[in-house]
Parts: C-alpha cells; sequence; structure tokens
C-alpha cells in the first residue's frame, strides 16, 4: 500500500520509494567545503581548484554541496544545446544507421578518454567532465561544413565552433570561466587551454575522433579495415579499443615522465598519421566534398531566410525586440537559430521554406 511507504522518524515525515526499503546511509553529509579541502590535498601541483562558487561572468552564491565544477556538469547535460547533438552529425549526415557517431555520441566518448586521464593524472575530473560534455555544442548542423557556411554572417567573416560554443551557445548557463575556456580552446588551431584539464581535453578529442570516425566509415562501407596504414596499425593495433588504450597510456607516460600534459611518440606520430589519412579518405574525399558544398547552400539559405523575416525566428517571435529585416542583428540572431538546428529539422526546412528537392538535400554516405 502507498501509505505505507511514509515513514515517521526523529519527528521527520519521509515517504520511501519502496514500502520494504532498508536503505540506511546515516544522516551525515559532506558540505562542499570539505569536499574542497578533500579535492584540494589530493590533486597534482597544477591541477584546478574548485573554490566557492567559482569564477563566473555573473556572480552566484555557492551551492551548499555541489563543486562549483559540479554545478557546470549538471548544467550542461541539462541543456538545450547538449541534448541538441544527439541529432547533429559526428561525421555522416542524418544517418540512417543508428550507430554511427552523432555529436553526443562523441562528446559523451571524449568524455570517457578525458576523465580516465584526469583520475590517474590526479586532475579535476569534475572540470575535465564539463568541458568534454560541452566542447561542440557550438557545432551546428551536417558537421563541420556549417562553419563555412556561417563566416559570411558573423564578426570577422569567421564561425569557429569552439568559440561560438563558448562565447554565445552556452552564455546562458553562466558557466566557470575555466570551462568555457576550455570549451573556446579545445580545438588545436586555438590557443592552449588556460588549464591542464583543458589540455587533456584537447588530447582526447583527437584520441576519440580520429578512432571512432575511422571505425564509423568502415561501418559506413567507405573504408575497409585493411586500409589502415601500416605505421598506425603497426603502433596502435587494428581494434578501436585497442587504439584508444594505446594513445591515453601514452598521454599518461607523458604526464608521468615529465609533467606536462602531451603524449610520447611513437604513438603520437602515429595519431598524427591517423588523422592525415581520415582527412585523405574520409572527410576531404570528393563525394564528402560535394555533399559539404550542398550543406553550406542549404545553411546560408537558411540564414538568409530568417535574416530577411527574423520575426519567424521562435525566440524574437512575440517578444517585442524589433531587429531590422536585413541588418547585422538579424543576421546573428539567423545564425544563432540556425547553428543550434538538428540535421533533420534543416534539411525539412530546405524542403518547407527554401524549396529544396529532397533528392538534393545533402547526404551523410
Amino acid at each position: 500500500m502507498p501509505g505505507k511507504s511514509l515513514i515517521v522518524e526523529a519527528g521527520v515525515a519521509v515517504r520511501k520509494a519502496h514500502a520494504d526499503a532498508d536503505g540506511f546511509v546515516g544522516g551525515e553529509l559532506r558540505r562542499r567545503e570539505e569536499r574542497e579541502a578533500e579535492l584540494s590535498a589530493g590533486l597534482a601541483p597544477g591541477a584546478t581548484r574548485p573554490v566557492g562558487a567559482g569564477r563566473r561572468a555573473r556572480a552566484e552564491e555557492p551551492d551548499p554541496y555541489r563543486l562549483c565544477f559540479e554545478r557546470d556538469l549538471d548544467r550542461v547535460k541539462h541543456s538545450r544545446p547538449w541534448r541538441r547533438l544527439a541529432g547533429k552529425c559526428q561525421v555522416f549526415i542524418a544517418p540512417e544507421d543508428d550507430h554511427l557517431r552523432t555529436r553526443l555520441t562523441h562528446a559523451v566518448e571524449v568524455a570517457q578518454v578525458a576523465t580516465g586521464i584526469a583520475r590517474a593524472a590526479n586532475l579535476c575530473v569534475p572540470l575535465v567532465e564539463a568541458i568534454a560534455l560541452a566542447h561542440d555544442c557550438g557545432h551546428g548542423p551536417a558537421g563541420h561544413a556549417s562553419e563555412e557556411a556561417f563566416s559570411p554572417y558573423v564578426p570577422e567573416a569567421t564561425y569557429d565552433h569552439a568559440v561560438y560554443g563558448a562565447d554565445v551557445t552556452l552564455a546562458r548557463l553562466n558557466l566557470c570561466l575555466e570551462t568555457l575556456d576550455g570549451v573556446r580552446n579545445h580545438s588545436w588551431r586555438r590557443p592552449a587551454p588556460a588549464t591542464p584539464e583543458g589540455e587533456v581535453v584537447a588530447w582526447a578529442d583527437r584520441i576519440a575522433y580520429v578512432c571512432h570516425d575511422f571505425e564509423d566509415a568502415v561501418r559506413a562501407g567507405i573504408l575497409t579495415p585493411h586500409d589502415l596504414p601500416p605505421e598506425v596499425r603497426d603502433v596502435v593495433g587494428s581494434r578501436g579499443s585497442e587504439q584508444i588504450d594505446t594513445f591515453l597510456l601514452a598521454v599518461l607516460d607523458a604526464v608521468r615522465r615529465t609533467g606536462h600534459v602531451g603524449m610520447t611518440e611513437p604513438a603520437a606520430s602515429a595519431l598524427a598519421a591517423f588523422r592525415a589519412f581520415n582527412f585523405d579518405r574520409i572527410y576531404l574525399r570528393p563525394a564528402a566534398r560535394r555533399q559539404a558544398d550542398r550543406v553550406i547552400a542549404l545553411l546560408r539559405g537558411l540564414v538568409e531566410h530568417f535574416a530577411d523575416v527574423p520575426t519567424r525566428i521562435p525566440d524574437l517571435a512575440g517578444s517585442g525586440d524589433a531587429i531590422t529585416p536585413g541588418s547585422p542583428d538579424a543576421a546573428a540572431a539567423a545564425v544563432h537559430y540556425v547553428s543550434g538546428m538538428t540535421d533533420r529539422y534543416a534539411l525539412g526546412l530546405g524542403v518547407e521554406l527554401l524549396g529544396w528537392q529532397p533528392e538534393n538535400l545533402p547526404r551523410g554516405v
């Protein structure tokens, strides 16, 4: 009976999920300050220490129990930009095969690699995980071609998913500055992150995508396992789990031997060769380039459509905020809206609003 799950103990009424539950744990709770002190004592000398509410653009009161980076992690997981990564492709646009990676599963795999490194290196695991899960939130639909599509409409004509993710997409979450720095600078073409945790995510991102993009290309029939170059296979093996393990251990070897986040040889050269092979045979193959051209045309058409009629952007419709059609502000709002779309939603609007024929839409494989 539901009533039997309600107990009164020490003057407190408590309802249990199960009437016969006996999950007694005691009444002691660890406050945030205590956890901060314990964590600080055990972390590596250069690791990032969580303190109070953390350094944020908008000051907040500290949480009584959660570390500041744990709050960031919770906010990322509950956010719409992160959930929409489930509908954004990693390599293959709107894949029919549910086993091919999306941006969301990629982010989870990056977090797995990064936290594996961070635990062994005594770094701040909540910060690493928050950066890793959030690092691709600035990506638009249909892969990296979206960056080229959006660039004409943003300041300095350069849309960088890392920068846009930190400065625009995730701005409402008011994340700690260390978390945003790791997101902003996870790409190797950017300046180095300010924390060793951010540097770990940069390595984990490259390890994860190089290995799993090859695995997905094999599953999609574009490559075979035997296509992997000998200079890669002889060092890291041919199975994905073996490859990730080898690269991860090489990062930890660099930390152990030098104190710096990096990767020892010969794994580092194998990773570079693996990535170069992927670019040649997966990302820049002629079919992929043709699809990228279609992505750029589609997304630019959507941006221009919504920039010309900004009242059709849901966040602006009925808000009373007057934005001049065709203005830079309208273009910025349109980019924000279109960049958040999932692959399938953007493709659907291409047909509905722009008159694209379904057979002319970008295809993943």
